[in-house]
């Protein structure tokens, strides 16, 4: 199927309804007084269980930005496709937040790769739903590629404002796979493009900003806002109260892992991390540990707790599937515990169980895993790739190892179980950083103003938004010009 085929324009021939460009005052009954706007998220549905299918690190980004926003004065529609036939198709999450399932495709869950070709029908869809209930969006924040093609095609019939998310990036994914999917070049064109045309990008931390310049495009606007955890949720309590309410024992030495089954999440590695800590007999060999480094115990009440999956039929059941026989290959049958899906409340008993939390991935533009086992006071292993390089500070609240590095991991694993005094030190400081500076509420007052000043610059130029200075051209935003527009029409 070529990329032209997919153009909303070829199914949806009548003209959608221009946002009146200084009408942002949302005037649906029952909203009398607050702007509207639209988060989309394609495949990441912010009212989904989190551990299900694809269901992760976006979702809860999207969820709880939506709700912050909502408490800041906005009027939040976050826009999602429904990939289940009982799902309902509005969830209302607060007074003025909700998530609207659209029908794209069938109603049903269908891999990310395989996404791309329902999109026009998700455009139809946003459009459809606007004209129904009388609702214009001055300003959509879009995340992941998919979405910001949407984004593009509403961009070129309405006067509105468009910031995306990338939450992650082709051009770091595709190197590392042997056979990309077909749909990889359309991906890395689209990412290109909406960072040229959006009228601003978020980056979640300067890692991933330096990505974007040095791997995308040196045009468009980026401006760096972190991802954030609730603080009201994600908190440090009792351990030895944790451990009872999960039914581990206060002599337990848990290693934690919180997310999806995906080969790219680095589970294997994990694994084969503490099956080396298990054959060791925990008395690693100096020379395999390193210098200054104490020596270890015997880890017979190891205990690797892997929290998150979905159902065994579908894609991440298949990698789950996969690391339950690598598991027992290595014997760790009987250390190892598959949780599944955990809800939201109960997360922070693990994270606060736990001696260690691991995040094993090949790539994280940010990695809210590691924020939220940092505010409940868990020290974090990590690896040392993308956003994870700003959220972890290796030394004070984690460690940062090579990713795919086995032994690495073993090793800092060892540290922190072996070293009680430093863990707990370590436990103090994760807990105080997140506080200080990854709040969903801080998250969304710069989210805010970040849209505001979109809004109020679209009002006095409707049809330009802003030139980069050489002073401040991280964070100039691009105007959208008519080539750039008709180089989108052909490309797509």
């Amino acid at each position: 199927m070529s990329n032209s085929s997919l153009h909303p324009s070829a199914s949806t021939p009548d003209k959608p309804n221009l946002v009146p460009k200084a009408s942002f005052v949302e005037k649906r009954t029952g909203y009398p007084t607050r702007q509207a706007i639209a988060l989309i998220s394609d495949h990441g549905d912010p009212a989904a269980d989190i551990g299900r299918e694809e269901a992760g690190g976006q979702n809860v980004y999207v969820r709880q930005v939506g709700e912050a926003l909502a408490k800041l004065g906005w009027q939040v529609d976050m826009f999602t496709r429904k990939s289940r036939t009982g799902d309902p198709t509005i969830v209302q999450h607060s007074s003025y937040c909700r998530t609207i399932r659209l029908t794209a495709g069938p109603e049903e869950f269908v891999p990310r790769d395989q996404l791309f070709q329902h999109m026009p029908q998700f455009v139809e869809a946003f459009r459809t739903f606007q004209t129904k209930e009388g609702t214009n969006y001055p300003l959509i924040h879009t995340n992941y590629w998919m979405s910001a093609w949407i984004g593009l095609q509403l961009k070129q019939t309405s006067n509105i404002q468009i910031v995306h998310t990338y939450h992650s990036l082709g051009a770091i994914k595709y190197r590392t796979v042997l056979n990309r999917p077909p749909i990889a070049q359309t991906r890395l064109d689209i990412e290109r493009r909406i960072l040229e045309q959006a009228n601003c990008v978020v980056a979640t931390s300067p890692q991933e900003q330096e990505h974007l310049r040095s791997l995308i495009s040196s045009q468009g606007c980026v401006e760096v806002i972190p991802c954030g955890t609730d603080l009201n949720t994600f908190h440090a309590i009792p351990r030895a109260e944790a451990r009872a309410a999960l039914g581990f024992t206060p002599h337990d030495q848990i290693v934690l892992y919180v997310g999806r089954f995906d080969p790219r999440k680095g589970i294997e590695t994990l694994v084969r991390a503490a099956a080396l800590l298990k054959d060791k007999g925990g008395r690693m060999k100096d020379e395999e540990k390193g210098a200054g480094h104490p020596s270890s115990i015997p880890y017979s009440s190891l205990r690797l707790v892997i929290v998150g999956g979905s159902d065994p039929d579908q894609s991440d059941g298949q990698e789950r599937r996969r690391i339950e026989q690598i598991v027992q290959e290595l014997g760790l049958a009987e250390h190892t515990q598959f949780v599944g899906q955990v809800g939201h409340d109960r997360l922070p008993l693990y994270y606060t169980a736990a001696d260690v939390c691991v995040i094993p991935s090949h790539y994280e533009p940010f990695g809210l895993v590691a924020i939220e086992a940092m505010a409940c006071g868990t020290p974090v292993v990590a690896s040392d790739v993308g956003g994870l390089k700003f959220t972890v500070i290796p030394e004070e609240t984690g460690l940062l190892v090579p990713p795919q590095d086995t032994t690495a991991f073993a090793n800092a694993i060892d540290r922190l179980l072996t070293d009680d005094i430093w863990a707990r030190k370590l436990r103090k400081q994760a807990s105080v950083r997140v506080q200080q500076n990854f709040s969903w509420t801080g998250v969304a007052v710069q989210l805010s103003d970040l849209y505001r000043r979109l809004l109020a610059r679209s009002i006095t130029h409707p049809a330009y938004v802003s030139e980069p200075t050489p002073q401040a051209r991280e964070t100039a935003i691009v105007s959208s010009t008519s080539s750039r527009t008709k180089d989108l029409v052909r490309a797509s």
